[in-house]
């Protein structure tokens, strides 16, 4: 995927129960320029969001396990932490978009790789994809 790297150091919270899905975020972001930290839950990425202000985007699944899952992480984020940019992503069938915050963008699972270099443009700025195109699907 190519990216043109954003001109401001940025961090992203990856929110992924699955090991290797989380993994390949991690090093996909990286590769990209970003800051990767990860949570394999909402409690864990809670804590990590308390400790690390310099989070910007906050991309997290829906179905996980522990005490809420994506959907609930997302509105606690958007209440607590406003600035924080967020992504969702889901395979689940007939999600309801409008269970999702304000200004949430929503990447159908499996996505391709440009979906997400696009997603992330369209909320870092300064960090665009260089090629490609891609179905958004964001709350406004």
């Amino acid at each position: 995927m190519a990216w043109s790297s954003p001109k401001s150091p940025t961090t992203v919270l990856i929110v992924e129960d699955e090991a290797i899905l989380r993994l390949e975020l991690t090093a996909r972001l990286t590769d990209m320029g970003l800051t990767v930290l990860s949570a394999d839950n909402a409690d864990e990425a809670i804590a990590v969001l308390d400790a690390h202000r310099e989070i910007k985007v906050m991309f997290t699944d829906i179905k996980m396990p522990g005490s809420m899952d994506g959907v609930r992480l997302a509105h606690h984020t958007r209440r607590r932490w406003p600035p924080i940019k967020i992504i969702v992503a889901s395979g689940l069938a007939g999600l309801d978009l409008t269970t999702l915050p304000d200004d949430t963008i929503f990447l159908p699972k499996p996505y391709p790789p440009e979906d997400l270099a696009r997603a992330l443009a369209h909320l870092i700025p300064g960090g665009r994809p260089q090629n490609g195109g891609a179905r958004l699907q964001a709350r406004a």
